[in-house]
């Protein structure tokens, strides 16, 4: 535990004083302890089989200490897994407790992790965890087996290797790339007060609220031309644009002439006369239009 002192500075040496310091299980000791725990709630017994892995979840913290979180943090939220681990570890499986702990120890910081390290939340699904996790060691992999290749061709091994899509890699890849921005940041690093900020050059692609009243409006209007426009119409030319023009599931004209018993020509005949006369109606009625009611095509 020396040497994990070196490289875990922010680490306190009693605590990994501690975890040297703390007896090794044998297997009956440890079962015996697990079930004292279990069955009668004994602080003790539990105290006891923590303490006796703690060098296991400083060594698992250690292998996250490149994300840029206090190591005291992960190693207290690996202890958490541990803690977790040992209310679900079941004696009478022929199974180590160190064997079924390291899951939930690595588990515990790997959530830490993904809710600490960005403010933008991310990795939720299992397979963005992995991708979160895996993806420097396998670019890193795939950099010295594959000289020249294309980024292009790294992301899309990486996508496939972990069961994500491409676009998945390279936006996990951006964001590994940087540290988080506040939109507030100033441009430009200097005390004046003027200094324009990111937030300032954001660009808004939705409409303006004149034009997303303008186009409501356009659209009641439009609606309600159409429907007078619908009105000119025979039964039959009226059954035909409905089923033929403005219908969830367009129907053929050979299916909608077997159902008027006519031919799909005479279908197509129909469809076509009355088309011209919606759109000699929808002219008429956008040239007749109040000023204030101005027509739009």
């Amino acid at each position: 535990m020396e040497g994990v002192m070196a490289y875990m500075p922010g680490l306190g040496r009693e605590l990994i004083k501690a975890a040297a310091e703390a007896p090794f299980l044998e297997r009956d000791e440890e079962k015996q302890l697990a079930i004292a725990w279990r069955e009668r709630g004994d602080a003790t017994a539990l105290h006891k089989l923590a303490a006796a892995h703690m060098r296991l979840v400083i060594a698992l913290s250690a292998k996250f200490r490149h994300y840029g979180l206090p190591l005291s943090d992960l190693v207290q939220e690996g202890h958490v897994g541990l803690l977790e681990a040992a209310a679900r570890f079941a004696p009478e499986r022929d199974v180590r407790f160190s064997t079924y702990a390291t899951w939930w120890i690595r588990a515990s910081i790997q959530d830490y992790v993904l809710r600490n390290w960005s403010i933008v939340r991310g990795g939720t699904s299992s397979s963005q965890k992995a991708l979160f996790f895996n993806l420097r060691r396998l670019r890193a992999r795939l950099a010295r087996e594959n000289h020249g290749r294309s980024s292009v061709d790294t992301y899309q091994t990486i996508a496939n290797a972990i069961g994500v899509s491409r676009a998945d890699v390279e936006m996990m890849d951006s964001r590994l790339s940087g540290s988080d921005v506040s939109l507030n940041a100033q441009l430009v690093d200097d005390d004046t007060s003027g200094s324009a900020q990111r937030m300032d050059f954001l660009v808004d692609e939705k409409p303006l609220p004149d034009e997303v009243v303008e186009e409501t409006l356009d659209s009641d209007r439009r609606a309600r031309w159409l429907k007078d426009a619908l009105a000119i119409l025979s039964e039959r030319e009226l059954r035909i644009v409905r089923e033929r023009r403005l219908a969830e599931n367009l129907v053929t004209l050979e299916t909608l002439g077997d159902r008027l018993g006519i031919s799909k020509e005479r279908v197509r005949q129909i469809e076509s006369r009355a088309l011209v006369k919606l759109r000699r109606a929808l002219s008429r009625m956008q040239e007749s239009a109040t000023p204030d009611e101005p027509a739009r095509a």
